[in-house]
């Protein structure tokens, strides 16, 4: 749970919220081939036998902000900077607007690149 506090209370919100809030934002950008897992993620699933629900996401909070780490695959021939752009700026307006969380950062790791 990643929580604030206003003044009429605490706000609280999960973390497979914001994968699934983040994950959908960044996959509507264009040259985003699909999420993939970070490396802890990766270890994590394979303890459980599963896939993870927060799947190429992390979110945190940190000073007052939100620190999000997303990794994803890119199609290849595309211009890598302007999809990172394009994905930090969808992010930190998705969030903010769906949540009225301050985002501090958005960190984007292009993992691997796939084929049209």
């Amino acid at each position: 749970m990643i929580g604030f506090e206003t003044n009429l209370g605490t706000i609280e919100i999960s973390q497979e919220y914001f994968a699934n809030l983040i994950g959908h934002a960044a996959s509507e950008c264009c040259g985003v081939a699909g999420m993939i897992n970070s490396p802890y993620q990766t270890v994590r699933s394979r303890l459980m036998r599963r896939e993870a629900p927060d799947k190429g996401v992390r979110v945190r909070s940190e000073n007052g902000g939100l620190l999000v780490d997303i990794h994803i695959a890119v199609t290849y021939g595309v211009n890598i900077s302007a999809i990172v752009r394009s994905i930090v700026h969808k992010v930190r307006y998705t969030v903010e607007e769906s949540t009225g969380f301050p985002v501090a950062k958005v960190n984007v790791y292009v993992d691997s690149m796939k084929a049209q």
